[in-house]
């Protein structure tokens, strides 16, 4: 007599699986955050030259505005990703939100570019928030395989926000409103945010022991901060040299209190950046290739608003437009590639041809000067931001698709940590070469023409409006031609991150939300708490007969769906589906 089969469960059967429409319901609140934060950053993008200006502040300050923002994006990060990890996600979000508006809130009531850069820094405290949470929540509740579709909704959101920031910051500070309003404008649109993501946003917590790595967090706020004040300030007038003890006492710490994060890290219950993840092959590289990409993202296009207002003489509304090649790119990259993942379940091809077109768009956007034709600019820019859509998300994706979901927010971060380190050291940097370029060419120029040259420490200005009409003309045309050198570095900076995903080996989207769990999971018993289920029921089978195989006293095959299970529930760490076994073949 044969014992009567219960038939297996449908791989894709999942009780805490979303549908579209509430995957769409949560993103809704979701993006209108994002779009938020976005929207107060890019605003600003176009406003700098006018706000700095009037600030008095010279290009230091400039560099430093987006470098305070950035780096307080960057060591907040992570440990917003471990707070993920650990708390209600939804309350986090709407504590980033609130931290952002406060900055913004704050910047539009500077006086002076002390209380400038304190705002820089708590915007960039709810920016990176925002940052490491949107992503740990798209994790929490998409598969990856399915995940580019939704990527690239997120993505058109950031091409739009980023697109119209630049437009409206323009109008803004061409209006009698001044710039401001770039700042405030973004409280009305926080408040709708916060309302939707109250109404919209649903997600299960699981409530986990909090244990928060405050040392690590410390540790790599100055190691990190340090080397970044090394950097800025080095080799400036009035301040000290590459080669002198400050260099050596600040570069020492910055080594010392990054080997302590290291050590701490390897001891800790909850580290803040976990090694385990680090040490993956994909992860590593990607984090390579992001530290790439934030130097050649962030550093070249923080600088296009001096280039197309300071060097070309373009207002504020125009430099807006002009970038619109660049976000026309970044939409198209961003999007088509998310919706050819989801159909294909291929991403490598992508990521390789994003970073060589990064590379080859910054090599380009090398060769220009303040005499280059627009039209030629605006293809140059084209190019980069394709290969900025292409890249950006995707990277995500694949270390997202190698970890479990309880590690998904602390991986997320750490890529977004490590990209946003390597955009604020990339804004420090070039934003210290192209001073020492547009100081090196006035004070040419000015000897040239016999003037005096006494006043190096101040020669990159950003108030040319206040200079004589010649004078004027000198600057605009050493800040044009400087910026060459600075696209020509990140263009160099650019080819690590195409190695690095040369490198990457490509592993198959995984279906589930999460990993194989190390033991069967019966519904029943855990109440649908678990985001993966096994392939079959376990209490179907026989004792000892493993779940998805073929039972001893069975004539038959396993039907497509147990076959199919059994692949899905034999998925490899890396995200890969194993072959079915040999009781499952036969």
């Amino acid at each position: 007599m044969t014992t009567p089969k219960t038939p297996a469960a449908p791989a894709h059967h999942d009780p805490e699986k979303m549908t579209h429409r509430q995957i769409l319901q949560v993103l809704t609140g979701l993006l209108a955050a994002l779009f938020t934060a976005m929207l107060s950053s890019t605003i600003v993008a176009t406003a700098l030259p006018t706000i700095i200006g009037d600030l008095k502040g010279t290009q230091t300050d400039y560099a430093w505005v987006v470098t305070a923002a950035l780096l307080a994006n960057a060591v907040s990060t992570p440990i917003w990703g471990k707070l993920a990890d650990l708390f209600n996600k939804k309350v986090l979000e709407q504590l980033g939100i609130v931290i952002f508006v406060a900055g913004s809130v704050l910047a539009g009531f500077a006086n002076d570019m002390t209380v400038m850069l304190v705002a820089r820094v708590i915007q960039g405290l709810g920016m990176g928030g925002l940052t490491a949470l949107g992503m740990a929540i798209i994790g929490s509740i998409i598969p990856p395989r399915e995940r580019g579709r939704y990527s690239g909704y997120m993505g058109a959101v950031m091409a739009v926000a980023t697109a119209g920031g630049p437009l409206l910051g323009g109008f803004i500070v061409d209006s009698p409103l001044g710039w401001r309003w770039t700042f405030f404008s973004c409280v009305p649109l926080a408040v709708i945010a916060m309302i939707l993501l109250q109404f919209t946003l649903r997600i299960k917590h699981e409530k986990k022991p909090a244990s928060i790595d405050w040392l690590g967090s410390i540790l790599l706020s100055g190691g990190v901060s340090l080397l970044l004040i090394w950097v800025s300030f080095a080799d400036q007038d009035g301040y000290y040299g590459w080669v002198s003890w400050e260099s050596a006492a600040m570069v020492g710490g910055s080594i010392v209190l990054l080997a302590l994060l290291v050590l701490v890290e390897s001891k800790v219950k909850a580290p803040i950046i976990p090694l385990n993840i680090i040490r993956q092959r994909t992860t590593a590289l990607v984090i390579i290739a992001s530290v790439a990409v934030g130097i050649a993202m962030f550093a070249s296009t923080t600088y296009l608003g001096q280039y197309f207002q300071v060097a070309r003489g373009y207002s504020p509304t125009a430099a807006g437009l002009l970038m619109l090649p660049l976000i026309a790119g970044n939409l198209l990259g961003s999007v088509g590639s998310g919706q050819l993942i989801t159909r294909y379940g291929k991403w490598k091809i992508y990521l390789i041809i994003g970073a060589a077109l990064v590379v080859l768009g910054t090599g380009l956007s090398g060769m220009i000067n303040h005499e280059t034709d627009m039209v030629l600019v605006g293809v140059f820019l084209f190019v980069l931001g394709l290969g900025m859509g292409l890249l950006m998300q995707n990277l995500v994706l694949a270390v997202q698709n190698t970890v479990s979901i309880s590690d998904i927010g602390a991986a997320s971060a750490s890529v977004a940590f490590f990209r946003t380190v390597g955009g604020a050291v990339g804004v420090s940097v070039l934003g210290a070469v192209l001073s020492r370029q547009v100081t090196s060419r006035v004070t040419t120029r000015f000897e040239e023409l016999g003037l005096p040259t006494g006043q190096g420490a101040e020669a990159a200005t950003l108030d040319i409006g206040s200079l004589p009409g010649p004078i004027a003309e000198i600057f605009r045309a050493a800040y044009g031609d400087g910026i060459a050198v600075v696209f020509r570095i990140a263009a160099l900076v650019a080819v690590i991150a195409l190695v690095s995903v040369l490198f990457i080996r490509e592993q198959k989207l995984r279906l589930t939300l999460d990993l194989k769990p190390s033991a069967p999971v019966d519904p029943e018993v855990t109440g649908g708490s678990e985001l993966v289920r096994t392939a079959a029921d376990p209490a179907a089978q026989p004792a000892g007969v493993p779940a998805g195989a073929a039972q001893p006293d069975a004539g038959t095959a396993p039907s497509g769906h147990a076959r199919h299970a059994a692949r899905e529930a034999g998925t490899a760490d890396d995200g890969a589906a194993s072959e079915p076994s040999e009781a499952g073949r036969r």
